[in-house]
């Protein structure tokens, strides 16, 4: 799967007073249109992307849907499959932030009424970059509820990593074949010294926290301390290791020079470039979880020589080529996003109006290098790999298949709706819907 994606980040900082909307300043509101025009230039059928939730979500059992109506039809008419993103590092303002007890429950109810709304959408990742969401959210304090506190930080955790979960099972409910594809920043922390190597262990046991709850893994014990010893009960954790919706995941990875970090004695951190690399550091996640591994997100600046992107892209590439030679299932690639984005230069944290030449094209849509490279890569590799992993195929319907088709997984026929909303048993907690088993 060759993808790119449409940023539609939505944190708030100045404490909630300013909302950050990256749909907004890219222009995607008014041009989304040039925008899909963009994706098929480049020869890319699959896209991130989803509906702005501040917009869409505007009180409980109370939803806008003109805007998705209108762009998801026109995704359907030109046969771009998406990659459903539900929630991009914010929510509305009457939810308040990720501290909100609240928020796994409403969160649900919404993924299950754009799954109900939209039946032939298969592929989605209900809530992006689950741990950085939490970091920079409740531990950095720039976004949203901004905490700086490690209570708050696994209170932020907890509550988004419960809420993909449930968001997932309502999904399932709706549709049985979907396919949650997450896209989680993969982290390193290199000890800069043998007085940093305690702290760099423990950031190397919390970067898994976030997927450890997600998949119902058992976290290494002094993760089990922290979290309890921060505001998880037993009860909560234990509700993770009993939903465990792994078989329906693909293992979604995003990669950027900082995602390596040199940790120094007194426990601050720098950003470290790239040591290990996409391919190293994605085979230590890959031997924990053992999924099928797509690369979700990677970019970086055009810079004054015009080429530092396109000789990333191809270093990225050979990366994930790498991961397919050594027998690590791999079965997507993404260059995020697709036009230049605004104030990623601060994170977001403040408004500047920074235009950031990351995307495929500019924003005026014009096409970057890196963009022409992509197109030229995709070309070349398009008809190359599928011949190469005949035993690995991803079951991905074609759109409109699934109305077509009412049989789940496993052959098995599911009545006159095709659903499983309307034959499961399910409890209040959805325990009982898991959809498919492994």
């Amino acid at each position: 799967m060759f993808a790119t994606g449409i940023e539609n980040s939505i944190p708030t900082i100045n404490n909630g007073k300013t909302r950050v909307d990256e749909m907004e300043v890219c222009g995607h509101y008014e041009r989304w249109r040039e925008d899909f025009d963009c994706v098929q230039e480049i020869g890319i059928n699959y896209l991130r992307y989803g509906p702005p939730i501040h917009k869409t979500y505007l009180a409980p059992n109370k939803f806008d849907w003109e805007f998705t109506d209108l762009t998801f039809a026109e995704l359907k008419r030109r046969d771009i499959t998406p990659i459903v993103d539900l929630c991009h590092f914010g929510v509305p303002d009457w939810i308040g932030n990720f501290q909100n007890p609240d928020f796994p429950r409403l969160f649900a109810a919404y993924a299950g009424e754009f799954a109900e709304r939209y039946p032939w959408v298969q592929l989605y990742t209900p809530i992006n970059e689950m741990f950085i969401c939490a970091v920079f959210s409740a531990k950095y304090g720039w976004w949203n509820e901004q905490k700086k506190d490690d209570r708050s930080f696994v209170t932020a955790l907890k509550h988004i990593v419960r809420a993909n979960i449930m968001g997932m099972i309502e999904i399932l409910k709706r549709r049985h074949d979907a396919i949650f594809i997450q896209s989680e920043s993969s982290e390193y922390y290199h000890a800069d010294s043998p007085a940093a190597i305690g702290r760099a262990e423990v950031l190397n046991q919390m970067r898994f926290l976030s997927l450890d709850l997600n998949y119902g893994r058992r976290v290494d014990s002094g993760m089990y301390e922290y979290l309890l010893d921060n505001g998880m009960t037993r009860e909560e954790y234990n509700w993770f290791l009993e939903h465990r919706l792994k078989q329906h995941c693909i293992f979604g990875n995003d990669y950027y020079q900082l995602n390596e970090h040199r940790v120094f004695a007194d426990g601050h951190t720098v950003a470290a470039g790239e040591t290990f690399g996409y391919t190293e550091i994605t085979r230590q996640y890959y031997n924990r979880y053992r999924l099928p591994v797509m690369h979700t997100e990677t970019n970086l600046w055009e810079g004054p020589h015009g080429d530092e992107a396109v000789k990333w892209l191809w270093k990225e590439w050979a990366n994930v080529l790498r991961l397919r030679n050594v027998g690590i299932p791999t079965v997507g690639f993404t260059w995020y996003s697709l036009t230049d984005q605004v104030d990623w230069d601060t994170a977001l944290r403040e408004k500047n109006g920074n235009v950031n030449p990351l995307g495929l094209f500019d924003l005026d849509r014009k096409i970057r290098n890196v963009g022409r490279a992509y197109k030229q890569l995709i070309a070349d590799w398009r008809n190359v790999l599928p011949a190469q992993s005949v035993c690995l195929i991803v079951p991905i319907k074609k759109i409109g298949e699934h109305e077509a088709n009412d049989d789940d997984a496993a052959g098995r026929h599911l009545g006159d709706t095709g659903t499983q909303a309307n034959n499961a048993n399910t409890s209040d907690d959805g325990s009982e819907s898991r959809g498919a088993s492994a």
